[in-house]
């Protein structure tokens, strides 16, 4: 609980009303549709946000949904650089605004930001960044929430409609448990919980199994990178700071393709270090001192939801645990390509008018925004859970991670994923289960 948001950049974006009813042109034949609808989420959005004590800029998003409350704090003031950037893409008639940021920039007892360098993909010094296991999981531990480390879920042991019992390792001393209870609720991520729910063979209990581990998606995104003629960032200081949402739903005067497209945002200049370190030598050293010379916009498009794309079992290859390895088959869509490239088109255009030289675009091959493997829905044959994040079939099993998403809109799906837990969390705790 709370492991990746620890590591991730704080950005917190509602998904806009639109994308619970996405367009054929993201939806295609994959069957996505959503059994929620934004009116539905916005109470656990604001909810999500009080406790991740967002700040944000209240009327400056030009696509923001109706929302019921202000953000519970302002951002930090905009860096020199993030100003340029912002009068570039001003001169071409966008949009910009200040991103939510689930980052803590006031005096209230705890550290106050101190806009370093090393927040996004870093664990924050001085725990000022608001992820859930500095804001949330100390006081769910006062409540008495008990957090056992080092364990392997290996198996959900299934009778009759349930969920039983959990069979575990313990990886630093191998020794085997077991667990039960009356509701088991799987939060292992958009790889992990399928990986679990494949393992324990219960795919064949519900209508909606096939899509199991299918339709992956994880946004098809780059960084665009303008390579400046001198230090990009002279206050050596935090700046992913601005989005650009103004092409969203698409623009009229890009033809291919047509309809949605998706977000800009600032990416920060990334540390020398961790350019040294993740390119091998004799490069990563060569290249890291001109990183200070580069800024960013990342282009995130919205991809389409395709049943190629899973998590499945290599039958031959196990772990030291007796758990079957997973393999990951992706690819994008050429929509998904195209949109890319036309959100590229534009970002090198601001960079160019912030002061850049050149550009140089960087393929990002993570995993780090994947959602979709166990989809909810409408249709119990196309979907494995019910608006509640129920699995269907078995009567106390919940998944409540980023698996549940039918699609992936546009921009970073952590506060959605936040907001739809706090919601499905409401619907268990008040104890009515049904076998679906």
């Amino acid at each position: 609980m709370g492991g990746p948001s620890v590591f991730y950049g704080g950005v917190s974006f509602r998904f806009r009303e639109a994308d619970f009813s996405p367009p054929s042109e993201i939806v295609s034949d994959s069957g996505a549709e959503w059994p929620l609808t934004y009116d539905e989420l916005e109470p656990y959005y604001t909810e999500a946000e009080r406790l991740l004590s967002v700040a944000g800029v209240d009327g400056a998003d030009p696509t923001e949904p109706f929302r019921s409350a202000l953000y519970p704090q302002k951002p930090y003031e905009l860096s020199e650089i993030s100003k340029k950037v912002k009068r570039a893409a001003q001169s071409i008639g966008l949009n910009p605004f200040q991103m939510p940021l689930a980052i803590n920039y006031r005096e209230n007892g705890r550290p106050k930001c101190q806009a370093c360098t090393t927040c996004d993909t870093f664990a924050c010094a001085i725990n000022a960044k608001n992820d859930l296991a500095t804001v949330l999981l100390p006081k769910l531990q006062e409540k008495g929430l008990t957090l056992i480390p080092n364990i392997m879920v290996t198996r959900l042991n299934h009778q009759h409609g349930q969920i039983k019992s959990l069979h575990g390792i313990d990886k630093s001393t191998e020794k085997r448990f077991s667990v039960s209870g009356d509701v088991i609720i799987l939060s292992a991520g958009a790889m992990g919980s399928p990986h679990l729910l494949l393992a324990s063979g219960l795919p064949q209990f519900n209508p909606g199994g096939d899509v199991v581990g299918r339709y992956l998606m994880r946004h098809v995104n780059s960084i665009i990178f303008g390579i400046f003629p001198g230090r990009a960032d002279k206050e050596n200081i935090f700046h992913k700071q601005l989005c650009i949402l103004d092409y969203y739903f698409g623009h009229p005067s890009i033809a291919k393709p047509s309809g949605k497209l998706g977000s800009l945002q600032q990416m920060q200049t990334p540390p020398a270090g961790l350019v040294k370190g993740m390119i091998p030598k004799p490069f990563g050293g060569l290249i890291a001192p001109g990183v200070k010379l580069l800024t960013g916009l990342l282009a995130i498009a919205e991809d389409q939801p395709q049943y190629y794309n899973r998590i499945e079992f290599s039958a031959d290859q196990k772990d030291r645990f007796g758990l079957a390895q997973p393999q990951v088959r992706h690819r994008y869509s050429k929509r998904d390509l195209a949109a890319l490239k036309a959100l590229t088109l534009p970002a090198k255009k601001i960079l160019r008018r912030a002061g850049a030289l050149a550009h140089y675009v960087h393929h990002i091959r993570t995993f780090s925004h994947a959602v979709g493997t166990v989809r909810m829905g409408i249709n119990p044959k196309t979907s494995a859970l019910d608006k509640n994040c129920q699995f269907r079939g078995i009567d106390n099993l919940y998944v409540i991670d980023g698996s549940f998403l039918p699609t992936s809109a546009a921009v970073n799906p952590s506060l959605t994923i936040s907001a739809n837990a706090l919601r499905a969390g409401e619907f268990i705790g008040k104890g009515k289960h049904r076998s679906t």
